[in-house]
């Protein structure tokens, strides 16, 4: 695939719903195909050695490979794979309680945009009225700290952040196919949809510190979703959600021109329960 002229970056996220099954399944040729300059993966689930293994044997084994492993074996997992070397990676979101889960890492990249920091995160499912709720409320919590640093370090610095990754919430109606099923269900809650209200601006008001690229550039919905469910006939009849997300502070954002969501053609043809999302910039 040759890149279009301008076209200065292009960057893609992907919740691979297991990196060796994603392989197998033809994920990784799709991404290589998509010739990215920053593809952003979640859930993982492998070592880094398994990690390695596996982009070693397809068309994506020349990127810098920068991942966050959790300590629970076969869980969770986030990467950021990139054409140039990183300056810097750090792992975790910044709270103790999550610095083994594999679910944040960050890469610092100078590009033709100018310095970005590159986010891959992974939002706890949770499940409504149990302690897996509180822990992704705390997730959140801890993630809202870091955005708020992240923009502040851009800013002294001149420089860009993009955070990408499946943040497990649909943000407004237009998100999520079946909404009113869903307003008391994890994905959907008004205490979650809040934090993204905080960051991207409540739908139809006043804007958030964070654009969110697939809804300004993705139209005013229904849609497009990025998650459908491999049980039932939600893909067939795009019963989805969309909770994979890249958001960019408002100098990255004024660049980014388009916005794709990857569904396959046929349910057969899937390679994950997630369809990629790639922005590019000019």
């Amino acid at each position: 695939m040759a890149r279009a002229k301008g076209v200065a970056l292009v960057a893609i996220t992907a919740n691979v719903n297991g990196i060796r099954a994603a392989a197998r399944r033809g994920g990784l040729e799709w991404l290589a195909g998509a010739k990215a300059d920053v593809i952003c993966l979640q859930e993982v689930r492998a070592t880094h050695e398994q990690v390695h293994e596996q982009l070693a044997e397809s068309g994506l084994a020349g990127m810098h490979v920068s991942h966050s492993a959790s300590e629970s074996l076969g869980r969770n997992g986030v990467a950021v794979l990139t054409r140039e070397q990183p300056v810097a990676v750090r792992e975790g979101v910044g709270d103790p309680e999550f610095a083994r889960q594999g679910r944040w890492i960050e890469v610092d990249l100078e590009t033709v945009l100018g310095p970005i920091t590159v986010v891959s995160a992974y939002v706890h499912t949770g499940e409504a009225q149990t302690p897996k709720q509180d822990e992704k409320f705390r997730f959140l919590d801890a993630m809202d700290r870091r955005l708020a640093a992240l923009r502040r370090r851009a800013s002294r610095q001149k420089g860009h952040v993009l955070v990408t990754g499946d943040f497990n919430v649909a943000h407004a109606e237009v998100d999520i196919k079946n909404w009113k099923g869903n307003r008391d269900k994890a994905g959907f809650l008004p205490e979650e949809r809040a934090y993204l209200d905080r960051w991207f601006g409540v739908p139809g008001g006043k804007s958030g510190p964070w654009s969110d690229l697939g809804r300004s550039l993705g139209g005013p919905g229904p849609g497009p979703y990025t998650w459908w469910s491999w049980r039932g006939r939600g893909f067939d009849t795009d019963g989805g959600w969309r909770i994979d997300y890249q958001i960019a502070t408002p100098e990255l954002a004024a660049r980014a021109r388009e916005a794709v969501v990857g569904k396959a053609p046929t349910y057969a043809e899937r390679w994950s329960d997630h369809a990629p999302l790639t922005i590019t910039f000019a």
